[in-house]
């Protein structure tokens, strides 16, 4: 068990920490969605009613859409784009996808390489794009699923207002849906840039997303 813990201490910290802080966004949200039911007149509803429901729904989805987005861009980015000084990008003489030997594929394969690495054809070209294709393909799933529950949360507060529903269509048109999604899209896009830029000059000591303390500030795609 501490074996264990040991080697896969990173994502268990991090998926505890998730899961702690859904659950306590769970239980402000309710707070909050209570309040202003009683305020608009309406009677609370119930904690189990309110994780079930399109309002708790779309604002998860709206974050972890954005979440994902940030990972598909920067994943695809950083095959072409490069920042000279930063552990965040590759060494400036290795834009694009790299050779067989660099990427350890096909007959400089290793012997632990994976299955599909070695099977080569349709299987290789899919396995050496599927970090991307993976994240891209969560982005467009958890983008869907903030539309549909963003619809029908709008949807929700315009019966309580007296007011028409509208259709699903319109709601991607409208400035609830943009709002949701953009207000996320710009933080991530911010905080991906901050992290590169500031990587250049600042150190975390023994941390991989930094450089080594003693690095030179144009030392490129190297980590600590």
């Amino acid at each position: 068990m501490r074996r264990f813990l040991r080697e896969n201490g990173l994502s268990l910290a991090f998926g505890v920490g998730f899961l702690l802080a859904l659950v306590g966004q769970a239980i402000a949200g309710h707070a909050d969605f209570n309040n202003q039911l009683v305020s608009d007149g309406l009677e609370p509803v119930g904690f189990g009613s309110y994780v079930s429901s399109s309002d708790f729904g779309v604002d998860v989805m709206e974050n972890w859409q954005s979440e994902y987005l940030q990972f598909f861009l920067y994943v695809f980015v950083t095959v072409w784009l490069l920042q000279r000084g930063s552990p965040e990008s590759k060494e400036l003489h290795k834009a694009g996808p790299e050779s067989d030997r660099d990427q350890l594929v096909g007959e400089h394969a290793p012997a632990g390489a994976p299955a599909w690495v070695r099977a080569g054809g349709w299987r290789r070209a899919v396995y050496s794009r599927s970090l991307g294709l993976v994240m891209g393909a969560l982005f467009l799933l958890s983008w869907l699923a903030q539309s549909v529950a963003g619809a029908a949360a709008y949807n929700e507060q315009q019966l309580r207002r007296l007011q028409a529903p509208i259709s699903y269509g319109q709601y991607l048109g409208s400035a609830d849906f943009w709002s949701r999604s953009l207000q996320n899209w710009q933080s991530e896009l911010l905080a991906v840039a901050s992290m590169v830029i500031l990587s250049i000059f600042l150190r975390q000591r023994g941390s991989p997303e930094s450089k080594p303390v003693g690095a030179s500030h144009t030392a490129t795609g190297v980590e600590g």
